[in-house]
């Protein structure tokens, strides 16, 4: 993955997906480009095209606010990509995310704790390249079954049961890619993160599609549905809460509505899932009274 100029990269995608009567701009001619032309972005931001041509290529990496602020408007982001383009503008020192990338793999064995007393709420911790660090048992009995349970990413993209586990496969993987890109930030030269896309990007054209729009999706609040292969439908809110103590992690915490389908579903599955602890719990007991 080319992490030398992630700011052209962005640029060139973005422009890409700008039809230019979104921005008023006459569609005269043949094009032979898809979306804007460097020289029409150039145009709508206020600045020279040698100077837009510039920081395409990546020979201009000082962009002030204000011209990025511009760059945004011409490109039509929204709050999320606006926010990553800025940030692409003024990376993070490398010493520093190495740093950050050390302490967010750590879970910490209060917030575990807490999770585990909502014995009626799954909730999950995932890790910036969506694996999931920690779940308790709800969270770890709703993705369970799958060749890739304990990764989202591959789940998504690479699991054989993923289009049927999730009704809405295509807005969750678009999603699921933009999410990735705001978890990422600046940092693609973490070895998880240069792995996990070169993976995905060999096995899935899906990935790899979602993956050259660079779009960004900040994960916060979204109904999801999923046909669980024991309980069957159910419609689920979640929230997504960042980890103060842990930079990068996540926890996404799932929710029914009252009395609906879903959530006697919900409850049916966290009555499988105490019992079959509770089997293998006197299953251990009785392995160590009898010295097995």
């Amino acid at each position: 993955m080319d992490s030398d100029n992630l700011l052209g990269q962005f640029l060139r995608a973005r422009r890409g997906l700008v039809r230019p009567e979104e921005q008023g701009v006459p569609a005269i001619g043949r094009r032979r480009v898809a979306g804007l032309r460097r020289e029409e972005v150039a145009m709508l931001s206020g600045l020279s095209t040698d100077y837009y041509v510039r920081l395409e290529q990546g020979r201009e990496r000082n962009p002030s606010v204000q011209v990025v602020d511009a760059l945004a408007r011409a490109l039509l982001l929204d709050d999320d990509a606006a926010a990553h383009l800025h940030r692409l503008a003024r990376p993070v020192p490398g010493h520093a995310r190495k740093d950050r990338n050390v302490r967010r793999q750590r879970v910490s064995p209060v917030l575990v704790q807490m999770m585990n007393s909502w014995t009626g709420t799954p909730a999950v911790i995932l890790g910036r390249c969506m694996d999931v660090l920690a779940h308790n048992p709800l969270g770890g009995a709703l993705f369970a079954g799958h060749t890739y349970s304990g990764d989202l990413m591959r789940l998504v993209f690479l699991d054989p049961d993923a289009r049927d586990f999730y009704p809405d496969w295509d807005r969750v993987a678009a999603n699921t890619v933009g999410g990735l890109r705001e978890a990422a930030g600046t940092d693609y030269d973490d070895p998880r993160m240069i792995e996990l896309v070169g993976e995905l990007s060999l096995k899935s054209e899906a990935f790899r599609t979602l993956w050259s729009r660079h779009d960004i999706r900040q994960k916060r609040h979204e109904t999801k549905r999923f046909r669980h292969p024991v309980v069957g439908e159910l419609t689920l809110d979640y929230e997504s809460l960042t980890i103060n103590s842990a930079p990068g992690q996540q926890l996404v915490v799932y929710q029914a509505e009252p009395g609906s389908p879903s959530a006697h579903a919900l409850s049916l599955l966290g009555s499988l899932t105490a019992t079959e602890t509770a089997q293998h719990s006197d299953s251990a007991h009785q392995d160590i009274a009898t010295g097995d």
